[in-house]
C-alpha cells in the first residue's frame, strides 16, 4: 500500500519544541519510511537512517519501540543496497491489522487488512437500510463485525483500529452523521466504538465517497494524484483528491457532485432539491427508468438483470444509461470549470455499467467541456466495488504511519 510521506521530522538536532515532540515526530518518520518502501524491499536500520537523517543509534531505539508495539517485524538478513554484513530487514507485522466497515442503503459491509493493506477477511451482507433506524442498523453491524474479528483473530490477525464509512455527510469530531438522505439520517450520533469495542486506535467515521477516493489513492495508478471519483450507490458521491491528498472543504462537505444540478425542471431529490445528477444517474434512477426495479429482487439481481438488458440492447435500459452518462459529464464539466481537475475515476455501478455509460459520458464531456478530458483519464476504480470499506481501513493505517505513538496513549 502506498501512502502521503508525512512531513519532514526533526533531525536528532532537535528544533524548539519538547523532547517528547521531537520523539514522536521521529517515530512517524521512521514508520513512514518503512511503510513507503516498495514492495519486496525490506530496509535495514542502516538504510532507514540514511534516508531519514537521523543517527543510527536513535534509528535503533525508536525501531524498537515499533517492535514492541508490534507495527513492525523483523525478516532476517537483507543483503540489499548494503556494503559488508547485511542487515536484518523490517517490514509492517502483517499479524496487525485494521478493519474497514460499511453502512450503504442496501448492504453492510466488514473487512479487515494487514498493515501493508492486503486483504485478510471480507464480508458482504445485504440488507434494507433505508429510513431505517440507526440503531437496528449498528445492532447487525456490530454482530458482523464481531464475526469478522473472529475470523481475523483465527488467521493471527488482531485489529488495531477501523474505520466506519457512511454515504453521508459526518462529523467524526462528534460520531455525527449530519445528513444521509438516502438512509433517512439527520443529526444521528452513531456509538462508533461499541462496534469495535476495546481497540487502542478506536474507531474513525468517514464519508463512503471519500473513504472510495482514498483506496484509489492507494491502489490507483502511481501517476494519479490529482482526480475526481464519483461513486455510484443508491445515491451519487464524489470525493475531491489534489496533490495526494483528499480536498473535504472547510466544514469537510467538499465534493458532493451528486447534488449538482443537471435538470433545473427536473425530479425531486432526496437532498430536498430538484434535478440533482443522484436523481438521473443514482441508482434506483437508473434501474427505475430502466424498467428492472423490483420489490423482491437484492440490489445484485437488479444489476444483473440490468446489465443483461443491455446487452441485449433493450431501448428502455440503453436510454437509462446513456441519460445517466450525459448528465454525469454535465456534472464533471461543472466540477472541473471550478476545479482544475482533468481526471476522473468512475466507482460504484458506474464502473460496472461503463462500457455503455462511457460513450455518452465522453460525449457529453466534449460538449460541454471541450479539451478539458482526454478519454483515456476517464477509468474505473482500481480499488473495485469495495473502495469505501477499503479506504476506511486504509486510513487508519495511514492516520497510525503519522502518529505511531497512538498505540502507547
Amino acid at each position: 500500500m502506498a501512502y502521503t510521506a508525512a512531513a519532514p521530522a526533526p533531525s536528532d538536532a532537535g528544533t524548539p519544541g519538547s523532547m517528547g515532540d521531537v520523539r514522536r515526530s521521529n517515530l512517524a518518520l521512521v514508520l513512514g519510511t518503512v511503510a513507503q518502501s516498495p514492495a519486496g524491499f525490506h530496509l535495514t536500520r542502516a538504510q532507514i537512517a540514511a534516508a531519514t537523517g537521523l543517527t543510527k543509534a536513535s534509528v535503533s531505539s525508536i525501531v524498537l519501540d515499533l517492535l514492541d508495539a508490534g507495527i513492525l517485524r523483523e525478516l532476517g538478513l537483507n543483503p540489499q543496497g548494503e556494503r559488508g554484513r547485511p542487515g536484518v530487514g523490517l517490514a509492517m507485522n502483517p499479524a496487525r491489522g485494521v478493519m474497514g466497515l460499511e453502512i450503504n442503503v442496501d448492504y453492510i459491509a466488514a473487512g479487515v487488512t494487514d498493515l501493508s493493506g492486503a486483504v485478510v477477511v471480507q464480508e458482504i451482507l445485504e440488507r434494507d437500510n433505508r429510513d431505517s433506524a440507526s440503531a437496528p442498523v449498528m445492532t447487525a453491524l456490530s454482530a458482523l463485525a464481531a464475526e469478522v474479528r473472529t475470523a481475523a483473530a483465527a488467521k493471527g490477525v488482531e485489529i488495531l483500529g477501523g474505520g466506519l464509512a457512511v454515504p453521508g455527510l459526518v462529523d467524526d469530531g462528534r460520531s455525527t452523521v449530519i445528513t444521509a438522505p438516502n438512509l433517512g439520517w439527520r443529526d444521528v450520533k452513531l456509538d462508533v466504538t461499541g462496534l469495535l469495542p476495546g481497540l487502542p486506535l478506536g474507531v474513525t467515521l468517514f464519508n463512503e465517497a471519500n473513504a472510495a477516493a482514498l483506496a484509489e489513492l492507494a491502489r490507483g495508478p502511481a501517476g494519479g494524484k490529482d482526480f475526481l471519483f464519483i461513486s455510484g450507490e443508491v445515491g451519487v458521491g464524489g470525493g475531491l483528491v489534489i496533490k495526494s491528498e483528499l480536498f473535504t472543504g472547510p466544514e469537510g462537505h467538499a465534493g458532493e457532485v451528486g447534488h449538482i444540478v443537471v435538470d433545473p425542471d427536473g425530479s425531486p431529490c432526496s437532498c430536498g432539491g430538484i434535478g440533482c445528477l443522484e436523481t438521473i444517474a443514482g441508482q434506483d434512477a437508473i434501474f427505475s427508468a430502466a424498467g428492472v426495479a423490483g420489490k423482491r429482487q437484492t440490489r445484485s439481481e437488479s444489476m444483473s438483470a440490468l446489465a443483461s438488458a443491455l446487452t441485449n440492447g433493450e431501448p428502455a435500459s440503453l436510454l437509462a444509461v446513456q441519460r445517466a452518462g450525459r448528465s454525469l459529464g454535465v456534472a464533471v464539466a461543472s466540477t472541473s470549470r471550478v476545479v482544475d481537475i482533468k481526471a476522473v475515476v468512475l466507482g460504484g455501478h458506474f464502473a460496472v455499467l461503463e462500457p455503455w455509460l462511457r460513450p455518452p459520458l465522453l460525449d457529453s464531456l466534449s460538449r460541454y467541456a471541450p479539451g478539458k478530458f482526454l478519454p483515456e483519464h476517464i477509468t474505473i476504480a482500481a480499488a473495485g466495488e469495495n473502495g469505501a470499506l477499503l479506504g476506511a481501513a486504509g486510513s487508519v493505517v495511514r492516520s497510525l504511519v503519522e502518529a505511531p505513538h497512538r498505540l502507547h496513549s
